[in-house]
C-alpha cells in the first residue's frame, strides 16, 4: 500500500462501518417506525442514484459539447457514474417494499371515472416494470460510457473518444424521457391524484445542482490528498463555481414556475400539493429550502474570488448538498407521513447512510483507475486551461 492510497483505505474502512451501522439501526426502525423508515430510504436511493446518474450525465454532455477543460478530472464524474448498478438495485428494492405507497386508493369501490390512464399507469406491475427498465438503460449505457473511456487509457486509440460521443448522444436522448418519467413515478406519484407538467424539468435541477456540488467536494478533496494535485486547478474550480451558480438561478426559476401557476390558477387538483407544505411547521421549512438551495449560493458565489477559493466553495458545495436532502424531505414526508416535520433518530440514520454509502462506494471505484484519463487527446488543453 502507498503512503497515497493509505488515508484513502482507512477513510473508506470508516464509511463502510457508518453505512453498516446506519443500515442496522434504520432495520430496527422498520419494525418501531416502518412509514419513517421507508421514507428515508426513498430520499437516501433517490438522492444516491440522482448522484450517479448525474455523473453519466456531465460526462455526456461534455463529449457531446467536445469540452476539453474538464477531461483532468473526469475520473470523478466517471466514479460517479459506476455507482448507478449497486445503488439502482437498491432504490428498486425500496421502491417494492413500498409499492402501497403508490397504489391508485382514491377512488375506493368506484370506477376511474376520466383518471382512467391514471389508473393504468397506476398498476402496480406495470410501474415496477418501467422502474426496472429506466435504472438498467441508465446501468447499461453509463457503464459504457466508463468502459470506452478507460480502455482509451491501454490503447490509446482516437476512435474511442467519437465512440463515445455517439454514445453520449444516445445516452442523452434516453435520460432526457426516462429521468423525467422516473421522477414523476417515484415522487409525483406518491399524491397520485396531483400533477406538475414541469415535475421532471425540477428534479432535472436539483440533481445536477447537487452533482455539481459533489464534484466541488470531491474534487477539492482529492486535490488536497494527492490524486489530483496539480491537475484540478482553481480554474476548473471557477468553471464549476460558475455552473452550480447558474444551475442554483435555475433551480429557483423553475421552483418559482412551478408555484406561482399553480398559485394563480387555484385549481383544487394542483394546489393539494402546496397547501399542506406551506401550512404548520412546513412552511419554514419551505423558505429553509429556498434559502439553502438558491439564497446561499446565489449571494456568495457572485463575486469572482469566492469561486475560486477552496474554502468558500467548499461550504457553499456541502450547504447545497444539505438543500437538495431538504428539497427531496420536503417532497416525500408530507406525502407519506402526513404530519408535522420530523427529525429523530431514523432520519439522522439515513443521512448516514447516505454519505457512508456513498463514500465508500466512491472511493472503491475511483481507485480502480488511473486518476488521470492519460491517453485522451484534449488532456493537454485541460491540464493548461485558464478560463
Amino acid at each position: 500500500m502507498t503512503p497515497a492510497s493509505a488515508p484513502f483505505s482507512t477513510l473508506s474502512r470508516r464509511l463502510a462501518l457508518l453505512a453498516m451501522v446506519s443500515a442496522m439501526v434504520l432495520a430496527v426502525g422498520a419494525t418501531i417506525a416502518p412509514q419513517r423508515t421507508w421514507s428515508n430510504l426513498l430520499i437516501v436511493g433517490f438522492y444516491l442514484v440522482t448522484l450517479g446518474l448525474g455523473g453519466a450525465l456531465f460526462i455526456a454532455l461534455t463529449y457531446v459539447s467536445n469540452a476539453s477543460w474538464n477531461v483532468g478530472f473526469r475520473r470523478v464524474p466517471e466514479a460517479l457514474a459506476v455507482l448507478l448498478a449497486p445503488v439502482g438495485i437498491g432504490l428498486l428494492a425500496v421502491l417494492a417494499l413500498g409499492r402501497e405507497h403508490y397504489a391508485w386508493h382514491s377512488h375506493g369501490t368506484s370506477g376511474a371515472g376520466t383518471f382512467w390512464f391514471k389508473e393504468m399507469w397506476c398498476n402496480s406491475t406495470f410501474w415496477i416494470g418501467r422502474g426496472v427498465v429506466y435504472v438498467a438503460l441508465w446501468i447499461l449505457l453509463s457503464r459504457a460510457l466508463v468502459t470506452v473511456s478507460r480502455r482509451q487509457d491501454k490503447t490509446g486509440t482516437l476512435g474511442l473518444t467519437i465512440a463515445n460521443k455517439r454514445l453520449s448522444a444516445l445516452f442523452l436522448f434516453v435520460y432526457a424521457v426516462t429521468f423525467s418519467l422516473a421522477s414523476c413515478d417515484w415522487l409525483m406519484l406518491l399524491e397520485p391524484l396531483w400533477f406538475s407538467s414541469i415535475w421532471g424539468v425540477y428534479n432535472f435541477a436539483g440533481m445536477v445542482q447537487a452533482v455539481l456540488a459533489t464534484m466541488i467536494v470531491l474534487t477539492l478533496v482529492l486535490r488536497s490528498r494527492g490524486p489530483l494535485r496539480g491537475i484540478f486547478t482553481d480554474d476548473h474550480l471557477h468553471d464549476l463555481g460558475k455552473l452550480l451558480l447558474g444551475f442554483s438561478c435555475f433551480w429557483m426559476y423553475i421552483w418559482f414556475s412551478q408555484y406561482m401557476l399553480i398559485w394563480y390558477t387555484n385549481i383544487p387538483e394542483e394546489t393539494s400539493y402546496f397547501i399542506p407544505r406551506m401550512q404548520g411547521a412546513w412552511g419554514p421549512m419551505m423558505v429553509v429550502n429556498i434559502v439553502l438551495n438558491w439564497i446561499v449560493p446565489f449571494f456568495i458565489l457572485l463575486p469572482r474570488p469566492c469561486k475560486r477559493s477552496e474554502s468558500v466553495m467548499m461550504k457553499v458545495a456541502a450547504i447545497v448538498l444539505v438543500g437538495r436532502w431538504v428539497d427531496l424531505y420536503v417532497m416525500v414526508f408530507p406525502s407519506t407521513i402526513r404530519g408535522e416535520p420530523v427529525f429523530g433518530l431514523w432520519e439522522l440514520a439515513g443521512g448516514c447512510l447516505l454519505i457512508g454509502t456513498f463514500g465508500w462506494l466512491f472511493s472503491q471505484s475511483f481507485a480502480k483507475a488511473a486518476p488521470v484519463p492519460s491517453a485522451d487527446p484534449l488532456l493537454g488543453e485541460s491540464l493548461h486551461y485558464h478560463c
